[in-house]
């Protein structure tokens, strides 16, 4: 059996000179993929206090994510959620099951199953491409329900509804409305339900409760067996595979790719974006398998043009129904506009454009969604005079993504990186891939468990960029001091610059050091 594609015409992206089906899949991935397209993950925040640093000078643009509630007793409620949730298995503490949340949508009514989906699964840009999908179809009126992680300043804004985080007095409120059912289903099952999982039931519950239009799930980790994989989305996005969570997922593409081919269902859509070969290969296999139509980044959809602009990029984007031009998208770097391309192609298939009905969307509400769009903490601008950029990349493939999109975007005569990584993390490809960037680097380390050793890290970063470009301050504000004195050394200060990166929540720590509240 042959998969199912939309053929719609070439794209300027890499493409094979014509069109083969599944058996054929080898070929065709060998050339319209020169290389997996890099993605930046998911950003965190440890919620930490601050001290005024030198750092906080110049225009701060409008945030993106709320700050604690301003009412003291809504304050008070929402941290005792917050405990209760912590006292749980944390996210990194996983059963691969997806009995626990199966048995909590039970009790619960299947709300999941109130509304319509699009699933979200991959290694890099999960979320920035959700945050996408969720402005384009509410630019069409739809009421969205988004649904992401790890959070950036607030547990609230893992789940969103209209394109806004819930409000705390909600986000409490639906805790204790599911909190009983969710002591039923621990009282039944050999583990109880994790951190991950009740949010999860939080969020399908609160959009069934709205109601929303449509859900955007992004999972936690893998797919198959993640807690999220409880919804039959009709549409399945892939964003690119690469190695990370080797531990748990597996230690090849197309190990990994195995495990996120569990969010494809039977006769749905799969939007796929650029995959090494043998990941696609994973994923045409699971397609073919459930009737699923297949989409690919490069054949049936891609990018026809991509410019530098003040602020982001201009885009001309291919999708299942034809071009659409003048996309103007405010954020930095190739990896975001091939996201843009598989948002665009995805809320397409929702709507059946390129299968069930010819034509396009309409380009002005694709252009005023696109132009809405953010993502924080990916080549985030949070400072100026010097400028300081954080980006959450905590693997190389990431690495690679944001080290191109700054070179591109800023071109900073002297770049200081601050690096805090995670223990279980390949730190030195994250460090190879910021080397040829960084004319220094301050080597620190975040206030969790988690964080690797800011010592050790140097020896390795040592071995990468030897020992006169590496500085360690195992403190992170004292690392960004550090990293804006080396920026303004040498008459360099207007054309230097800071990267805050290497972990997830390194970047949400400094995100809060440097005033973004």
């Amino acid at each position: 059996m042959s998969v199912p594609v939309r053929r719609l015409g070439p794209v300027s992206e890499p493409r094979p000179s014509d069109r083969h089906d599944a058996s054929e899949s080898d070929d065709t991935f060998a050339e319209i993929v020169d290389e997996a397209t890099q993605r930046d993950p998911d950003l965190a925040v440890i919620e930490a206090g601050s001290r005024t640093l030198r750092t906080a000078s110049g225009p701060v643009p409008d945030d993106e994510v709320p700050s604690r509630p301003a009412d003291p007793e809504v304050d008070k409620a929402l941290r005792a959620v917050e405990q209760e949730l912590a006292g749980r298995w944390g996210e990194t503490k996983l059963e691969p099951s997806v009995a626990r949340i199966a048995a909590l949508m039970d009790v619960l009514g299947e709300p999941q199953r109130a509304y319509p989906s699009i699933h979200i699964t991959g290694t890099n840009g999960k979320t920035s491409t959700a945050r996408m999908i969720e402005a384009l179809l509410g630019a069409f009126d739809l009421r969205t329900g988004r649904y992401t992680s790890p959070h950036v300043q607030s547990i609230t804004e893992r789940i969103s509804l209209d394109g806004a985080p819930m409000d705390p007095e909600r986000f409490i409120e639906t805790y204790q409305d599911i909190k009983p059912y969710v002591e039923m289903v621990d009282a039944q099952q050999p583990y109880r339900l994790s951190f991950f999982e009740v949010l999860t039931g939080m969020a399908y519950a609160a959009f069934a409760d709205a109601p929303v239009d449509v859900a955007v799930v992004e999972v936690g980790m893998g797919g198959s067996w993640d807690a999220t994989n409880v919804i039959d989305a009709s549409v399945a996005v892939v964003t690119p595979i690469s190695l990370d969570h080797t531990d748990r997922l597996g230690t090849t593409p197309a190990e990994i790719a195995g495990e996120k081919a569990g969010v494809i269902k039977q006769d749905a859509t799969v939007i796929l974006a650029q995959q090494p070969v043998d990941a696609a290969q994973v994923m045409l296999k699971k397609a073919v398998e459930v009737d699923a139509t297949v989409a690919r980044e490069g054949m049936e959809f891609g990018i026809v043009s991509r410019e530098i602009a003040v602020g982001g990029q201009l885009l001309t984007l291919r999708g299942l129904g034809g071009e659409y031009e003048e996309i103007f998208l405010p954020l930095y770097g190739a990896h975001q506009a091939h996201n843009a391309a598989v948002a665009l192609s995805a809320v397409e298939a929702f709507f059946g454009i390129g299968a069930e009905q010819p034509g396009s969307l309409d380009h002005d509400t694709i252009r005023r969604a696109f132009a809405s769009v953010r993502s924080p903490g990916r080549l985030e601008v949070v400072r100026s005079s010097p400028t300081v950029v954080l980006d959450a990349a905590h693997n190389p493939a990431g690495a690679h993504a944001a080290a191109d999109g700054l070179s591109e975007a800023f071109g900073f005569s002297r770049l200081i990186g601050v690096v805090g990584a995670s223990d279980d993390k390949d730190v030195r490809g994250l460090l190879e891939a910021f080397e040829p960037i960084f004319a220094e680097v301050v080597i620190t380390q975040n206030s969790t468990g988690r964080a690797m050793n800011a010592d050790a890290l140097a020896a390795v970063a040592v071995e990468v960029f030897g020992g006169d470009r590496v500085q360690v301050e195992p403190r992170l504000d004292d690392a960004l001091e550090a990293a804006i004195t080396l920026a303004e050394e040498e008459n360099e200060y207007a054309g230097a610059g800071v990267l805050v990166t290497g972990s997830v929540i390194t970047v949400g720590e400094a995100r809060l050091l440097l005033g973004r509240h």
